[in-house]
């Protein structure tokens, strides 16, 4: 349990609202197909790239996507593709990433409102794009809980770096000290102590409790555990 108190927690979004396998997994293999339009001699070659498992349908924890800008993925992607356009590409990806069904790690709605009604503001910062972020928590039925949703291309930047936490600081008032970030990899838990805020480890993304340790204050199995860690 912490021992300062918190009024504002910020989390990610891709393996810690929503489980990161689960949601990604075959959705990943389907669009990794219509890239490469099924040929297996660009297929593995752009799976092993990207750190993408083919036989099970996971992403792997060294997985270049875990926690990179859709930018990013997109130039990982470029070589093994016919798409020559970088944007063109990014465009596709969002497209695509919009549509995928979503699996909470925990029911939100509940989740978020319970963390509203003990006064908490609450954010997202994500290194997806704003776009389909919204989308996606418009679905579950969450986007109008948030005081602050920012994606890597809202104007804060991406993490590791702190600019969106900063952001959810300068929007709610909140001081870092007063704020948490939780998030599943190491992106998150660099930018929470940038930022100067108390950092929540989850296991519902890749990364396993040995890597997350070293930088977080806390590992949680998952965010159903935060409020007990909260005192809430």
């Amino acid at each position: 349990m912490i021992s300062r108190p918190i009024k504002g927690i910020i989390f990610d979004k891709d393996g810690t609202l929503f489980d990161f396998n689960a949601t990604w997994g075959a959705w990943a293999r389907n669009v990794f197909e219509a890239e490469t339009a099924g040929d297996p001699d660009k297929l593995a070659p752009l799976a092993a790239a990207l750190g993408y498992d083919l036989a099970a349908g996971r992403f792997l924890p060294e997985s270049l996507v875990i926690a990179s800008t859709v930018d990013e993925i997109a130039q990982a992607v470029l070589p093994f593709v016919a798409e020559t356009d970088p944007s063109v590409l990014i465009a596709r990806f969002n497209s695509a990433a919009t549509r995928a069904p979503q699996v909470e790690t925990t029911p939100l709605v509940a989740f978020i409102t319970s963390l509203k009604s003990a006064g908490l503001k609450v954010g997202v910062a994500t290194n997806d794009a704003e776009s389909p972020a919204r989308a996606h928590l418009c679905v579950a039925g969450i986007e109008a809980l948030f005081d602050f949703i920012a994606g890597f291309d809202s104007g804060f930047g991406g993490k590791p770096a702190p600019g969106q936490l900063l952001g959810f600081c300068n929007v709610t008032g909140l001081a870092p000290s007063e704020c948490v970030m939780v998030g599943d990899s190491t992106h998150d838990l660099h930018a929470g102590r940038a930022a100067g805020m108390a950092t929540v480890a989850v296991l519902t993304g890749v990364a396993g409790r040995a890597a997350l340790a070293p930088h977080a204050d806390v590992v949680l199995n998952s965010i159903a555990e935060l409020p007990n860690w909260l005192n809430l």
